[in-house]
């Protein structure tokens, strides 16, 4: 189950506009990579979450990928910093103007796509629902609503150093 409090995430609400840091986790095996989804979402997404006051984002992403896969990963590198702006017709954002910068790290392959994922996040309505992990085809990406987009590019290029990413208004 995730750490929903909201005192420790480094996130916050002002009139209606929302920001959140958050780490994220790239993992490939056998040519797939792996996204989350849940009954109350129409898509799949990354995972990670946001980053707690006084945690590195590296230890936030080893946190929130045992979290959501009850596996225990180790980041091979940082591979993307993402400043995201979006806007959710749905859900607990919606109506706000979103701000996310999220650093992307890539994961060591364990070279198995076993999972033990018992993870559980809040819908809309304060009530926890499950949240299933799915291995997804890097090349057929294109064919789902999966977020961030970028992932199927960052994953067939070649990449010098880090990469920084700016999206305006993909939703999910």
């Amino acid at each position: 189950m995730h750490n929903n409090d909201t005192l420790t995430n480094c996130a916050f609400t002002k009139n209606n506009k929302w920001f959140r840091y958050r780490a994220a986790a790239i993992i490939v095996e056998d040519d797939c990579v792996l996204f989350a989804t849940n009954e109350t979402e129409d898509c799949y997404y990354s995972i990670g979450g946001a980053v707690h006051i006084g945690e590195t984002a590296e230890e936030a992403v080893i946190r929130e990928v045992y979290e959501e896969t009850g596996v225990h990963y180790e980041v091979d590198y940082l591979a993307v910093i993402h400043e995201n702006f979006f806007k959710n017709s749905t859900g607990m954002l919606k109506n706000l103007q979103c701000h996310e910068i999220s650093l992307y790290f890539m994961m060591k392959s364990r070279g198995s796509q076993i999972l033990n994922s018992n993870s559980y996040v809040l819908d809309t309505k304060g009530n926890y629902v499950k949240e299933n992990t799915i291995w997804l085809p890097i090349n057929d990406l294109d064919k789902y609503k999966a977020y961030p987009k970028f992932i199927k590019q960052y994953l067939q290029s070649k990449h010098d150093g880090i990469e920084h990413i700016v999206n305006k208004y993909d939703t999910c």
